[in-house]
C-alpha cells in the first residue's frame, strides 16, 4: 500500500467503526423522552474520550499531513459533542423546537453523516488557519505570548477602560440593524409614524454615543501602547547597558541595535494597530453572533456550520494564486539578472557584437513571465469569483432558510432582515480576524528575542557594596590565569602576579600578543579570571560598588573613544550625576585645570568653540593625539587612586608627551596615586619604579630600566629592536613601536 494511503484506509475505518458502535449503543439503550438529552450527553462524552485517543495514536503514524495531524484532536471533540450540545442550546432557547426528538436520533444514519460532513469542512479549516506546531516549537510563543502580557500588567488599569469603552461602542452598533429590522416590521403594520421617528432618533443617539467611545477607546489605547513603547525600549536599553563586555563582542552590534530599535518598533507597531483592532473585531463577533443567537438559534447554527466552508474556499484558491504570483516574480527576476549581467559586461558584449544576441535572451525570460502572467490573471480572477461566489451562496441560503423559517412563523420577516445585516457584519469582521492574527504572532516572535535580552543575568554581576572613603589603591594580582570564552580555552594569561602600590609608576612592555590588553581588562573588571585573584585594597574587584571602582580605577585606551558633544562635556563625561550638588561654573573650572595640566587647554583654546567645540562622531572631528589629550584629562578629572594607560601617549607629538609624563609620574607621587604604564615608546617607561616584561602570557622579567639593561633580557632586547627599526627605516618610532603590541 502506498503511504498516503494508509492514514486515508485508517480514517474510514475508524469513521466506520464509531458508526457502528454508535448505533449499537443508540440500540441497546432506547432511553423515555426525558432522559434523552442525558444519555446523549453520556454517549457524546465517551465517544470524544476515545476519538481523542484514537487521534493521539494517529497523530504518531508517519504520512499524515502536518495540518491534518492538527485538526485530530479539535475534530474528535466536535463529533463527540456536537449533537448533545446542539440538543441542548435548541432546547434552552426553543424548547418546542425538537430538541428532543434530535437526541432520540443521535445514532441516526443522517444525523451521523451531517455531523462528518461538518467535520469534513471545519478539520481542513483549522488545520490551516490555526496551524499548530510539536514539541519545542510549541512552548516558545506560548512562553513569548506570557511573557509579553505579563509586560502589559501595569496597563491593566487603562485596559480595563479601554475594554469598557469597546463594549459600550459595540454594543451601540448593534443598535442600527437591530431597529432596521424594527422599521421592517413596523411599515408592514398598523405602527404610528411615531414610532418610526422614535426609532430614527434612538438609531441616531446609538450611533452618535457608540462613536464617542470608539474615539476614547482608542485615544486612550494609544497612550496606553506608546507609553508602554517607551518603556520597553528604556528597559531593553538598560539590560543591555548593564551585560558584560563578553556580550558585546559575542554579539554583532547591529544585530544589538537591531533588537532595541527595529525588533521593539515593529512589535509595538503590530501591537499598537493590530491588537486594537483584534480586541475591537473580537468583542464586535461575541456581540454579533449572540445577537444572532437571539434572533434564531437555527439560522446562527446554520452560519456556524456553512461559514468555515464559506471562508475555506477562498483561501484555498487564493493559495495557488499567491504561488503563481511568487512563480512570476522569480521569473521576472531571471529576466532582471540576464540584464544586470548584459550591462555589466557591456564592453565583451560590444567586442563581440552580440547585441542582438542578449536581446533575444531577455526577450525568451519575457515571454516565460508573460505566461505565468497570463496564469495568474487566471488565478486571480478564479480567487475573486470564488470568493464573491461563495459570499453570494452563504446569503442566498441564509435568505432561503429565513424564508422557511418566516412562512412557519418561527421569525418574522423584520427579524431575517436584522439577521442578515448581522451576518454581513459578522462575516466581515471574522475575516478580519483572521488576517489579523498571523501579524500578532508575528509581534510575539518578534517579543521573543526582545524579552530574551531584558531578562537575560549578566554573567558578571555589579552587586557589589564597597565604597571606603579612604581607598589606598593597592592592587594585587594573584596568580591569574585567564582565557577568552570563544577562543578554544587556550590560556592568554598564565599564573600573573604583579603589584601596583600608591605613588610609584609600574611599567608594563611586551611584544605583540603577549597579554597586556587582557590583564587591563582584568583590572577593569570587563572579565573575571578563571584561576586567581585581582584584589583592590585587599578585597576581591566584585566587593566593589559599579561606579564607585570606576571612579577610583580609571583606563585611558590607545584609541580612546569619544562622544558627539563638547569637549567640555567629554572631559566631564559621567560625573554629572555624581556632582550634582557643584555648580557649573565650579566644574567648567575643573575641565580647564585639568586639560591644562596634561597639556590640551593649549589645542583646545586654539579652536573656533573653545571647549564648547563639539567633538564628532566618535570623536571624529579632531585628531588622534588630541582624542588621547581629552581622554587623559577625562580619567584625571575623576582624581583615581588607580590609573591605567594602555598606550595611550602613542599619538601625542613630543612637547604633549613630556608634560603628560611629568603629570604621570609627579601626579603619581603627588597624589599617592597607583599607576600601570603601558608604552611602547620604551624611552617613556625609563623612569618608572617598576618595569614588567610580560611574554606569552607570563612575566618573564621585573626591574628598574637600569637593572634590566645590565641582565640583558628580553626587556634589553626589546629596546634594541626599537632603536634598529628606528635607525633602519623611515618609520616614526609609535610607528616602529606597533610590532611591540
Amino acid at each position: 500500500m502506498r503511504p498516503g494511503l494508509a492514514p486515508c484506509a485508517a480514517a474510514l475505518l475508524l469513521a466506520l467503526l464509531d458508526f457502528l458502535a454508535l448505533r449499537l449503543a443508540w440500540r441497546a439503550w432506547r432511553p423515555p423522552g426525558g432522559s434523552a438529552l442525558g444519555l446523549a450527553w453520556g454517549i457524546g462524552l465517551l465517544r470524544w474520550a476515545l476519538l481523542s485517543l484514537s487521534a493521539c495514536a494517529a497523530g504518531r503514524c508517519a504520512g499524515i499531513p502536518a495540518w491534518l495531524r492538527g485538526a485530530l484532536l479539535p475534530a474528535a471533540a466536535l463529533l463527540g459533542l456536537l449533537v448533545p450540545c446542539y440538543a441542548t442550546l435548541q432546547l434552552l432557547l426553543l424548547p418546542r423546537g425538537g430538541a428532543l426528538e434530535l437526541a432520540h436520533g443521535g445514532g441516526r444514519t443522517d444525523v451521523l453523516a451531517l455531523s462528518y460532513l461538518i467535520v469534513g469542512v471545519v478539520a481542513p479549516l483549522w488545520g490551516h488557519l490555526v496551524p499548530q506546531k510539536r514539541g519545542e516549537e510549541v512552548k516558545k510563543p506560548m512562553a513569548s505570548l506570557g511573557r509579553l502580557l505579563s509586560s502589559l500588567r501595569p496597563e491593566a488599569l487603562p485596559f480595563v477602560g479601554i475594554i469598557g469603552f469597546l463594549v459600550v461602542s459595540s454594543l451601540g452598533e448593534m443598535a442600527i440593524p437591530y431597529y432596521t429590522g424594527r422599521v421592517t416590521d413596523w411599515i408592514s403594520s398598523t405602527h404610528k409614524s411615531s414610532a418610526f421617528h422614535q426609532a430614527l432618533w434612538m438609531m441616531s443617539w446609538f450611533t452618535i454615543g457608540s462613536a464617542v467611545t470608539e474615539f476614547l477607546s482608542d485615544l486612550l489605547y494609544n497612550t496606553t501602547m506608546n507609553r508602554f513603547h517607551a518603556h520597553l525600549q528604556s528597559s531593553i536599553f538598560r539590560s543591555i547597558l548593564h551585560q558584560e563586555i563578553g556580550f558585546f563582542h559575542a554579539n554583532r552590534i547591529g544585530d544589538i541595535t537591531s533588537r532595541v530599535s527595529s525588533d521593539t518598533d515593529a512589535m509595538s507597531e503590530a501591537l499598537t494597530g493590530d491588537l486594537s483592532l483584534l480586541m475591537w473585531y473580537l468583542i464586535r463577533v461575541t456581540f454579533l453572533y449572540g445577537m444572532m443567537l437571539w434572533l434564531s438559534v437555527p439560522l446562527a447554527l446554520f452560519i456556524t456550520v456553512l461559514l468555515p466552508f464559506i471562508l475555506l474556499v477562498p483561501k484555498l484558491t487564493g493559495r495557488f494564486h499567491q504561488t503563481l504570483a511568487q512563480e512570476v516574480q522569480r521569473s521576472l527576476a531571471k529576466a532582471n539578472e540576464v540584464a544586470v549581467e548584459t550591462f555589466q559586461a557591456i564592453t565583451t558584449v560590444r567586442s563581440f557584437a552580440n547585441e542582438d544576441g542578449a536581446a533575444r535572451q531577455y526577450e525568451e525570460k519575457l515571454q516565460e513571465t508573460y505566461k505565468l502572467n497570463k496564469w495568474e490573471a487566471v488565478a486571480y480572477a478564479i480567487s475573486m469569483w470564488t470568493s464573491n461566489l461563495s459570499s453570494l451562496a452563504l446569503k442566498v441560503g441564509i435568505l432561503f432558510y429565513g424564508g422557511r423559517l418566516v412562512t412557519l412563523g418561527h421569525v418574522t420577516s423584520g427579524q431575517l432582515v436584522t439577521f442578515v445585516l448581522y451576518e454581513m457584519e459578522f462575516s466581515t469582521a471574522v475575516q478580519v480576524l483572521l488576517s489579523l492574527y498571523p501579524n500578532v504572532r508575528k509581534a510575539v516572535g518578534s517579543s521573543e528575542k526582545v524579552f530574551e535580552y531584558i531578562d537575560r543575568t549578566p554573567k558578571i554581576q555589579s552587586t557589589g557594596t564597597l565604597a571606603p572613603e579612604n581607598l589606598r589603591g593597592h592592587v594585587v594580582v594573584k596568580d591569574v590565569s585567564f582565557s577568552y570564552p570563544d577562543r578554544d580555552n587556550s590560556l592568554v594569561l598564565k599564573g600573573v602576579s604583579l603589584e601596583l602600590c600608591p605613588g610609584k609608576v609600574t611599567a608594563l612592555v611586551g611584544p605583540s600578543g603577549s597579554g597586556k590588553s587582557t590583564l587591563v581588562a582584568l583590572l577593569q573588571r570587563f572579565y573575571e579570571p578563571q584561576q586567581g585573584q585581582v584584589l583592590l585594597d585587599g578585597e576581591e574587584l566584585g566587593e566593589y560598588e559599579h561606579h564607585f571602582l570606576h571612579r577610583k580605577v580609571a583606563l585611558v585606551s590607545q584609541n580612546p573613544v569619544l562622544f558627539a558633544r563638547p569637549l567640555r562635556s567629554n572631559i566631564a563625561y559621567g560625573l554629572e550625576k555624581e556632582n550634582e550638588k557643584v555648580t557649573k561654573e565650579e566644574m567648567d573650572r575643573k575641565v580647564v585645570e585639568v586639560a591644562q595640566r596634561v597639556g590640551a587647554d593649549k589645542f583646545i583654546t586654539n579652536m573656533s568653540n573653545s571647549y564648547d567645540t563639539d567633538a564628532g562622531e566618535m570623536g571624529g572631528q579632531i585628531s588622534g593625539g588630541q582624542r588621547q589629550g581629552i581622554a587623559i584629562a577625562r580619567a584625571l578629572i575623576r582624581d583615581p587612586k588607580v590609573l591605567i594607560l594602555d598606550d595611550a601617549t602613542s599619538a601625542l607629538d613630543t612637547e604633549s608627551q613630556q608634560q603628560v609624563e611629568k603629570e604621570i609620574y609627579e601626579g603619581a607621587a603627588r597624589s599617592e596615586r597607583a599607576v600601570l604604564l603601558i608604552s611602547h615608546r620604551l624611552h617613556s617607561v625609563e623612569r618608572a619604579n617598576l618595569i614588567l616584561v610580560m611574554e606569552d602570557g607570563e612575566i618573564k622579567e621585573r626591574g628598574t630600566h637600569p637593572e634590566l639593561m645590565e641582565k640583558g633580557g628580553a626587556y634589553w632586547q626589546l629596546l634594541q629592536k626599537q632603536q634598529n627599526g628606528n635607525n633602519g627605516s623611515n618609520h616614526s618610532p609609535a610607528n616602529a613601536g606597533n610590532s611591540l603590541l
